[in-house]
């Protein structure tokens, strides 16, 4: 079971909810938060790059007694930069030109792209023990996410429940009352550029809908600019999902797409 964000502010929980938040403070991602002894988190913070685009600026895991802190082409275990590929007690960490990964023994992978996405993939022994913008793992969608109780929550104030507070942290909370655009007039190009031939083999495997929403979304986000991350961010996500599910993605970059 899988959690992600990746480009313009998506998140998907493991219960399969897909959501927005634009955050730029330090947020519990995804947490054990059994009362006793919590085996690991996963703080990130977001911030906008040159281009004006949400970068992950860094990755803090904590996983038992081990601290490690990621930030792109750097590794840093309990306070030390270590070289990759590093093993350290049921830890192993790799990182190649594109991918930082780790490998928990405790049963957790993470997987960052040292740019937008993050995915977090979790052994079924933490259902319902999670906690964070990937929410309790209980599989079932909306509950106790965004349905607490007689409490309904959107997705800001969802996202801003999750922040860890900081003493000295200067960040405003994302604003609980904006809705957003429907973003109609992109689904037809959305859905063009998602069920492409290369994408034959991942059609059954995920929901497409989804993915066409953030499509949709990213396209409104761009105002017309045509820069990659507009469309490519959401289109790598769904390709390397599809792989995540056993799909083989065909070629879908070419030299002037992505």
């Amino acid at each position: 079971y899988v959690c992600s964000t990746w480009g313009n502010n998506h998140f998907k929980t493991f219960d399969g909810d897909v959501y927005q938040f634009p955050g730029i403070c330090e947020y519990n991602f995804v947490s054990d938060c059994r009362e006793a002894y919590k085996e690991f988190s996963v703080h990130i913070q977001r911030a906008l790059n040159s281009n004006g685009h949400p970068e992950i600026q860094y990755i803090l895991m904590k996983i038992k007694d081990i601290m490690v802190y990621l930030k792109p082409n750097l590794v840093v275990v309990d306070g030390r930069i270590v070289k990759t590929p590093y093993y350290t007690s049921g830890v192993l960490i790799e990182s190649g030109e594109i991918y930082t990964k780790i490998y928990a023994k405790l049963g957790m992978v993470l997987m960052w792209n040292q740019q937008d996405a993050l995915m977090v993939e979790l052994d079924n022994k933490f259902n319902n023990h999670t906690c964070g913008l990937c929410g309790d793992y209980n599989g079932i969608p909306i509950y106790n996410e965004f349905i607490n109780g007689d409490a309904s929550y959107n997705s800001i104030t969802y996202g801003n429940l999750q922040k860890i507070s900081k003493p000295n942290a200067k960040c405003e909370d994302p604003d609980e009352t904006q809705a957003l655009p429907s973003c109609n007039e992109h689904r037809d190009e959305c859905q063009r550029l998602l069920t492409s031939p290369a994408f034959a083999d991942c059609r059954l495997r995920l929901n497409l809908e989804m993915y066409i929403q953030a499509c949709m979304q990213d396209k409104c986000a761009c105002n017309g600019k045509e820069d990659s991350f507009c469309l490519c961010s959401t289109i790598s996500e769904y390709s390397r999902q599809c792989s995540h599910a056993g799909g083989r993605p065909g070629e879908w970059r070419t030299q002037n797409f992505c």
